[in-house]
């Protein structure tokens, strides 16, 4: 029973490689004609072992789209917390706003604003905005594909040394493929260069809905930064999860 509990925990919750979470690039879609005026998805885990080995997990998100006219607008929260024999692996905080217009034909404008506190990157706290022109290059029945651009900033606030304020040059994919009525495979990648440092970004998941409401997700999402500062550990993060999320 204790083996089949553990199995269970692990189905259910996402399963952690690396020493943080990464935080991919996350496009909304052009809404469709009988979107909506309000959604959002929800996903909550948690996982508690005990006895040889005592480890904890705690993830929690939320994303919440809704429109207006032309524009789309999204907001994201994720909370992520690793422990194991009483010390802390990872912890990361995520608070993300983005606003998207879109013109008649594949053309879109984008702005988003993101703070991230990950006490793990060897920064105490970053707060990035970013906005720029994209357009819809695939907008089929099975395919979606989009590239995005522009420019940005970003203030750094460093834990031992003088906080940073830098330029950004970004730009970013969002491809995806419904292969069948009930599930579909995305890739989300995206650059964000500075004079300090490149940070690149990842995510490939495969969704599988159950019903109207739930869906099965099984995810791998990668975050590198080519020069961190040196109290992190790693400069590159992988994530690989299964998750269940609910929709509304």
């Amino acid at each position: 029973m204790r083996h089949l509990s553990r199995y269970l925990l692990l189905a259910s919750c996402p399963l952690w490689a690396g020493a943080a979470a990464a935080n991919p690039f996350y496009a909304p879609p052009p809404p469709q004609e009988d979107a909506p005026i309000f959604s959002g998805d929800a996903e909550l885990g948690f996982n508690q072992l005990s006895g040889n080995t005592d480890s904890r997990t705690l993830i929690g998100k939320t994303l919440l789209t809704w429109l207006t006219g032309d524009f789309t607008h999204s907001f994201r929260a994720e909370v992520r917390n690793v422990s194991k024999d009483g010390e802390t692996s990872a912890e990361q905080y995520l608070v993300a706003g983005r606003e998207r217009y879109d013109f008649n034909g594949p053309h879109y404008l984008f702005g988003f604003a993101r703070w991230e506190k990950d006490r793990f990157a060897g920064y105490d706290q970053q707060l990035t905005a970013i906005g720029g022109y994209g357009r819809q290059i695939v907008d089929g029945e099975r395919h979606y594909l989009s590239l995005e651009a522009g420019p940005g900033y970003r203030h750094d606030r460093l834990r031992d040394d003088e906080n940073e304020q830098l330029g950004v040059a970004y730009s970013a994919l969002d491809y995806r493929w419904e292969f069948s009525q009930f599930a579909d495979l995305r890739q989300e990648m995206s650059v964000e260069y500075t004079h300090e440092n490149t940070t690149s970004r990842s995510l490939s998941a495969l969704t599988a809905r159950l019903n109207s409401r739930l869906s099965l997700r099984l995810s791998h999402e990668i975050k590198r930064n080519s020069q961190p500062p040196e109290e992190a550990s790693e400069r590159t993060d992988h994530t690989t999860s299964a998750s269940l999320l609910y929709r509304w």
